[in-house]
């Protein structure tokens, strides 16, 4: 009887954890993103050190772009003229990202967000961890970066 208390309740706490998004927070995607880490369904972790490439999210209320950006010398970012397109998806098990170009369509869950990380997980249980982003200058010559 003891354990199966001490199992609801740590069920219970577990659930608690877990971050509520509101419709509030997707503004905070907007932006530049840096891939810190990708955490496997098995609990191993890639972490990643200075990225070239970047996703940039364009999101206006359910709507929006992302697409991928290689950061220049000076601080700009390349841009290409791929992109997908991003709706977002509220429902009782959770928030999810949904993405679709010409070719694909897919899904992810957006587990956690704030104005300086969020997480996803997609259908393979991976968990992309990622970091704000801004301009970043590769010269380090104390010129500003815009």
């Amino acid at each position: 009887m003891k354990n199966t208390f001490m199992i609801l309740v740590l069920s219970l706490l577990f659930v608690s954890c877990k971050q509520q998004i509101k419709p509030a927070d997707i503004a905070k995607l907007n932006g530049y993103w840096e891939i810190e880490k990708v955490v496997f369904d098995k609990g191993e972790k890639k972490a990643y050190g200075m990225n070239e490439n970047f996703d940039y999210f364009q999101i206006k209320g359910t709507k929006g772009i992302r697409t991928k950006v290689m950061v220049q010398l000076y601080g700009t970012f390349l841009t290409t003229d791929t992109f997908e397109n991003v709706s977002v998806r509220f429902t009782d098990k959770g928030t999810f990202l949904d993405y679709k170009t010409d070719y694909a369509k897919w899904s992810e869950e957006l587990i956690s967000i704030s104005d300086e990380a969020f997480v996803v997980k997609n259908d393979q249980n991976k968990e992309y961890h990622y970091k704000k982003s801004g301009p970043v200058n590769l010269l380090n010559d104390g010129k500003k970066t815009k």
